[in-house]
Order: C-alpha cells, then structure tokens, then sequence
C-alpha cells in the first residue's frame, strides 16, 4: 500500500559526484533549519537545535557554505531558501536539513514553520513549505547533485483537526541527481528520544565522518546503523537517483579542507554572501528515479498462503472487469481530465513519455501521482506498462494490486500482491496489500496473518494494525479486534476515514 503511505519531510537538497580537482568549496552550499518552538505543541520539541548546529558544523568542515535557521517563521523560511537558490550554479551542489515538524497533504510533504497557523489540510499548503518544490526549485536553478535530510516524521501537533491520512511522511518524487532520506519510514512516526540529539542525525554524524564513503553509503550505513540501535522500531527511508558518485569528504584521501573560508560561517542571521544568478543550461531528459523500500533487515516471517480459508477458497466475482495492459502498439489512452492535465507533475512526466514512451520511471512515477490523486484507471494503465517493460518490477506489481483492491478488482489484485511477494518474500507494503484484498473478499483469517506478518516486520504500520482489528472482529475475535482498533485509532485518527475510502466500514 506504499502509493497512500503518507511522507514529510526535512530535506536536504544536494550532495554532488566526487569533485573534480579543480572544484573548491564554494561549489557546496547548504541550508540547515532546526525548528524547536511550536506554539501549539504543548512543549518545545528537545533535539532540533542541537542536531541542526551539530549537522552545520560537520558540513562547514566537509567544505559546505553554511545557512543555519532556527525557529525560523514562515517567512524566514521562505527568505533563507530563496537565498540558498540565488547561489547555485550549475553543477553545484545543494543540501537541505530540516529538523521539525512535517505533515503531508495531498501526498506532498511539507516543512513546517513555528508560526504556522493550521486548522484545515488547505492551510498546509499554505504555511507549509513543500520539499517537493524545493527540490524542483534547487535543480532548476541547476545543482548536480540534490540532497535531502529529513528529520520531521513526528506525531504533529496540528492532526487532530483535520489528519485525513496515515501519520508520517510521503514519498518524495524528485528530480534527477536526487539523494533523499526519512529519519523514519514512509507513514511512520517517533518521539524525541529526550537526548541531546536524535537517534538519526547520532547515526548520521558518524557515518559522515568517515573518510573515501561514498554519499549512498554514508546514508544506507545510517539507516542500518538507526535500524539496529532501536530494535527495528525506527527504520529510515532512502530514494536515490544519483548517477555520479558524491562523498561528503572531498579528495581521494578523504582530507578536509583545513581551513574553511569565513563564508562558510553563515547563519541566518548572517547570511550567505550575495551571488549572481547564472542560468543553468536545460536540463538533461533522463528517467526519473523509482522510490526504494528501505532494505531493513527484518526478521524472517513466513509468508502466510491464501488456500486456507475460512470460506470457500474461490474469491467472489470481481466487481469490475480488469484493466487490460497495454500492448505497445495500442493506440494512446485519452488525455486525463483537465485537473489531471493541469498537474505540473503529471505534465513533467507526460512530456518525457512523449520523447520516450518506454521510460518505465516516468511511467511508475505518474502511476503513483494518479493514484494518489484518485484517478485509479490511469494508474493501473501505467503500472501494466510498467511491468510490461520490466516484468519483475515488484513496486508496480504491489502499487496495483493496491489499486485494484481499492476499486474491487479482487482477483486481480491477489494475483498481482502474490506476484510481488513471490518476487520479493516478506516484503511489508504487498503484505498489507494482500491483507486489504483478503479482507475486502470476506477472507478473514487469511487477512489476519498477512497483516500479522506485516506488523512482525513493522509494529507501527497502522493500517495493518487496524485491517487486523476488523479481521480479527469479523472471525469472531471481537476483544483482540477492539484493541487493535483503538491501538491504531490512538496512532492515526483518521484510519476509520482511510478504510471507509477503500469501501470498508
């Protein structure tokens, strides 16, 4: 059910392939936010400020020019962005950190800042500033190499007004050259830690350290290192769509530079120097990169099977026909309607399959976007294409069973849930898809250990815990049914509205 998970994020908008010789500091630029102060919280938040000084510190050393914020308002925030864009140049790299508050709407992601005043998802995104945008802001202006640290998968204080989706961050589509990463798992929450600094940017900071690492395996090292220290309760997410290598310590030795420039020193309320904008060439058509699962290494569960049921094994008739894949001489489907049309996602990657119709990226990515949005046609038609290209693509055989679940194609949708998990045993998100088929056919049990081997392997994913709460109450098990409920109901208030879209109440 990857596709509805929610994703916020901090942020870190650039970390660039190993720098030539001739390439000096002043190549690297970062923006670092540690937002503490909410008024509606109902205490600061501990470690922000400390990990954003911490995270400025090491890249001053590292070779970056630095702009620390702190409890920055809306308008700070929006200021000190702009500033970080006004100084890319092409083939700079460009980082953001943000430690906070996150909430995603709309499936977008959104730093939040102190002043935010927030009552309805609309005001979101309107005091909210999306990491999305960011991202497409820093490339167009650009930057090689785009990286993203986020720090914000916490329990926000605004959700009881108005949460309408799973808690945690969304996954992030961003632009080529992109290297991404949650502190926490997509639609996954945790508490300040009451230390000094988060588990997160603990893990970070020493992985950073280490010299000739390569920027992915700073990060995969700092997922598994999080990973191990709590137990597999908190697992960070990464997307990467770097095509050149990037270390945080430049030069083959892995030396620093010894003495930083005093322009590295910026802060907020120092800031960076004043830069001519210079217009970045076009850039390069290139696919756009598929959102990686965080490879955790979760205790083996056995992958429950569906012949035993507790009603006849045939799942009822579907209640739609399936949607044909597309062969690759089809004609194209009409165009989406024009609120689809007008999406300048949708119009990004729809251009990039007019120049290639085979990019199986671009065709996932906007697969995803339109099932986000609703238009459940449209993704199936792009996940079959996709698995049309690359028949073991096992995100696009999971993302539809999703949607086929959702729409009531029940056949279908278990083929294709089986079909990812045969491709990739154990895996989380086609667990709780399969648990969702299972339990839209009337098949309880089996509905029962597909959420239960999810939650084996991720205790914190609501809406298996919730599904397994309705499994577990319609088998007969109404005290185990009630408790998960009102466990999942205390995580995400919203997860009964979330069912009831999929036609489950």
């Amino acid at each position: 059910m990857s596709i509805r998970l929610s994703l916020l994020a901090l942020l870190v908008c650039s970390l660039a392939p190993l720098f030539p010789s001739g390439a000096v500091a002043a190549d690297r630029f970062a923006l670092v936010i540690g937002n503490a102060k909410y008024p509606d919280a109902d205490a600061p938040l501990k470690e922000p400020i400390n990990d954003a000084r911490s995270i400025a510190d090491e890249l001053k050393r590292d070779g970056f020019t630095v702009e620390t914020g702190e409890n920055l308002s809306g308008d700070g925030m929006r200021k000190a962005f702009e500033r970080l864009y006004s100084h890319i140049k092409p083939g700079s790299v460009a980082l953001v950190f943000f430690s906070g508050y996150g909430i995603q709407s709309n499936r977008q992601s959104f730093m939040i800042p102190v002043d935010a005043q927030i009552w309805t998802e609309a005001d979101v995104r309107r005091d909210g500033l999306s990491l999305e945008t960011a991202l497409g802001e820093i490339n167009n202006r650009g930057a090689g190499v785009k990286i993203a640290l986020i720090d914000a998968s916490r329990r926000n204080p605004y959700e009881r007004r108005f949460r309408s989706f799973s808690a945690g961050l969304a996954p992030v589509i961003a632009p080529n050259g992109s290297l991404v990463m949650y502190s926490a798992a997509l639609s996954s929450v945790m508490s300040d830690n009451g230390g000094d600094h988060s588990l997160f940017v603990q893990e970070l900071l020493k992985e950073i350290r280490v010299p000739d690492l390569m920027a992915e395996e700073t990060l995969n090292r700092t997922r598994v290192g999080v990973t191990r220290a709590s137990r597999s309760e908190q697992v960070p997410w990464i997307s990467s769509s770097l095509a050149e290598d990037f270390s945080f310590i430049p030069g083959a030795s892995g030396a620093r530079p010894a003495n930083p420039p005093p322009q590295q020193q910026a802060t907020a309320e120092t800031p960076l120097p004043p830069a001519p904008r210079v217009d970045p060439p076009a850039p390069a058509k290139t696919d756009v990169a598929k959102t990686e699962t965080p490879k955790a290494e979760p205790p083996k569960v056995e992958t429950p099977l569906p012949q035993k049921t507790d009603t006849p094994a045939a799942l009822p008739p579907p209640e739609k026909p399936a949607v044909a894949v597309l062969p690759s001489n089809e004609p194209p489907a009409s165009p989406p309607p024009p609120s689809l049309a007008d999406d300048p996602t949708i119009k990004d990657l729809t251009a990039k399959l007019q120049d290639n119709p085979d990019d199986a990226g671009a065709l996932y990515r906007r697969g995803q976007v339109y099932a986000s949005k609703g238009a459940y046609d449209l993704a199936i038609k792009d996940f079959g294409n996709t698995i049309r290209l690359n028949p073991r693509d096992v995100e696009a055989y999971n993302n539809r069973c999703w949607v086929r679940a959702v729409t009531g194609d029940l056949q279908p949708a278990l083929r294709d849930c089986n079909e990812a998990l045969r491709l990739r045993p154990n895996f989380v998100d086609a667990l709780d898809s399969r648990g969702l088929v299972n339990l839209k056919s009337g098949l309880n049990k089996n509905a029962v250990a597909d959420f239960d081997a999810a939650l084996r392997i991720n205790p914190r994913l609501t809406s298996s815990l919730y599904g397994r709460g309705l499994a577990r109450q319609r088998s007969g098990a109404a005290s185990e049914g009630e408790v998960d409920i009102n466990n999942a109901k205390a995580m995400d208030p919203n997860i009964v509205k979330e069912f009831a879209s999929y036609g489950i109440r």
